[in-house]
């Protein structure tokens, strides 16, 4: 099963690919989908919506995961995103495959373990589940936590980790990981 996640934006949005098959999972690609900010907002919204039928045609996914609308301080910001997230809908359902949306939180409890991971921390965990990623923005790593989240949840997935030095037998995943996580911090 091959998914698509974006992290919706009406300036910049996050995208990953990622694939399962059987228990194994696997990173295809990711990047970021950029709109001019200076556009007007209705051509925008058409280039939104192009761009995000461009990732579907290109990818071929089976089911696309989004992130759900967050909170946002100004209501102008707010109706943005959801107009452009809209137009990443109406474009993602052109295909017939099946749709999910995740809240923040969800994604980062599902894929960290508690809803209160920073971004550099879930960065750092995404390169421990998935090997070394150079991630454009946060958007970003963002999609890619959302496509691990979704595959998470619909199955007993196990992101297939790094071969690891020094991981002996009985040991737990904190120890056997702390190398990799000293070697991220110099």
């Amino acid at each position: 099963m091959k998914v698509l996640a974006i992290d919706p934006g009406s300036v910049c949005a996050g995208y990953a690919v990622c694939e399962l098959n059987g228990r194994k999972m696997s990173y295809i690609t990711s990047g970021v989908l950029r709109f001019n900010a200076k556009d007007d907002f209705l051509e925008r919204i058409k280039f939104i919506y192009e761009e995000s039928l461009r990732l579907l045609k290109e990818h071929a996914p089976d089911e696309v995961a989004l992130e759900g609308l967050i909170y946002v301080k100004s209501p102008t910001s707010l109706m943005k995103l959801a107009q452009a997230r809209g137009a990443m809908l109406a474009a993602l359902t052109q295909t017939g495959c099946r749709i999910f949306e995740y809240a923040p939180t969800a994604v980062k409890a599902t894929v960290a373990g508690h809803g209160g991971t920073d971004k550099e921390g879930m960065q750092k965990l995404l390169r421990l589940y998935m090997g070394p990623i150079e991630f454009k923005t946060h958007d970003e790593s963002d999609a890619l936590a959302i496509a691990l989240c979704h595959l998470l949840q619909k199955t007993s997935a196990v992101p297939t980790m790094p071969k690891m030095k020094g991981a002996k037998k009985g040991r737990g995943m904190s120890a056997s990981l702390a190398h990799r996580v000293k070697d991220m911090n110099p």
